[in-house]
């Protein structure tokens, strides 16, 4: 085990369930020195209970590299999201300990990117399986009115977690993007269609109000339009039906072009300002928390951005800024 990654711990305690040896960086892990934890209780030094502690001595004694993890109280408030490796190392029960909140907090884009890889990898499957399944029933000429609103609604939910998919994926790439220059006006249309049939059950337009002139943006469409459309549904959904979005092409500072999104019904609260465009970090995501988060990071590799503001009345103002 190595113990010199990042906010890691290597633990090594005696039968007696004695720590004997602890390296790593054990302040920002368990909230104490080497020196404070050699000769400690192995449940002491993990903020766990006795019981616990035992289970893992045994765990570590099978030698088979167990994971396990806990909750560990080590001086804060809250417990802590600890992840153990358990071995033996020289005939000695050992762990390579990790900090979660650490870990996920500073983990390389490569390793988001294959998490994210790997599980839209395993779901998108099945869900094209059922998708097939679903449109295959519903060309059917002999259903009664209740099966095929039951079928609008499965099509309606697969839609959107193919849509969550595209998120995770896109908050997780890390690859280069393919840039292409683009009408603005294209680049939004693109992005309606993908929630058009959500949009027209809702009876949700789109109002665009288009400056002349405006220079082509540079974009990798294939990226930007699922990450946009997500935004565009966020804010149709917290409209009244036979309403409108309100949307705006217009140019911005140094010419360059910006796309400006008004959500009336949006209020973002003080405590939220800070993690608006981290994962989970607001409500204001509707239900898609990666949403964005992902349209952040997908702008700033465009070598564009987007910034959001409340307004006088009730409401939120997005502007995305994009590259020429």
């Amino acid at each position: 085990m190595n113990a010199q990654l990042l906010q890691a711990v290597q633990l090594v305690w005696s039968p007696s369930l004695r720590v004997t040896r602890a390296e790593g960086d054990c302040s920002t892990v368990l909230r104490r020195s080497p020196k404070e934890l050699t000769d400690a209780p192995l449940h002491v030094a993990l903020g766990t209970t006795p019981e616990r502690a035992r289970e893992l001595d045994a765990r570590a004694r099978e030698d088979r590299r167990a994971v396990e993890f806990i909750s560990a109280r080590v001086g804060t408030e809250e417990p802590i999201p600890l992840r153990l490796v358990l071995g033996l190392e020289a005939g000695e029960a050992t762990a390579a300990i990790q900090d979660l909140d650490g870990l996920l907090d500073g983990a390389p884009p490569v390793q988001i990117s294959r998490l994210s890889s790997s599980l839209s990898h395993e779901i998108r499957n099945p869900l094209s399986s059922v998708k097939m399944a679903v449109q295959t029933l519903q060309r059917k000429t002999d259903l009664n009115d209740r099966d095929k609103r039951r079928l609008t609604i499965a099509n309606r939910e697969i839609r959107t977690m193919e849509r969550m998919l595209w998120l995770l994926s896109e908050y997780g790439r890390d690859s280069v993007p393919h840039l292409d220059q683009q009408p603005l006006r294209n680049v939004l249309q693109e992005a309606q269609t993908m929630v058009a049939p959500e949009l027209a059950e809702r009876h949700i337009e789109l109002r665009v109000d288009e400056a002349p002139e405006l220079p082509r943006v540079l974009v990798d469409l294939a990226r930007l339009r699922p990450v946009l459309a997500q935004l565009l549904l966020n804010i149709a959904m917290g409209l009244p039906e036979n309403s409108h979005v309100e949307v705006l092409l217009r140019p911005g500072p140094s010419s360059r072009p910006q796309l400006v999104l008004k959500d009336p019904t949006a209020a973002l609260p003080p405590e939220e300002r800070g993690t608006l465009f981290e994962p989970f970090g607001s409500r204001l995501a509707r239900g898609a928390g990666l949403s964005l988060a992902a349209l952040r990071r997908v702008m700033l590799n465009q070598g564009g951005d987007i910034s959001a503001e409340g307004t006088a009345e009730p409401g939120m103002v997005f502007t995305l800024t994009f590259a020429v």
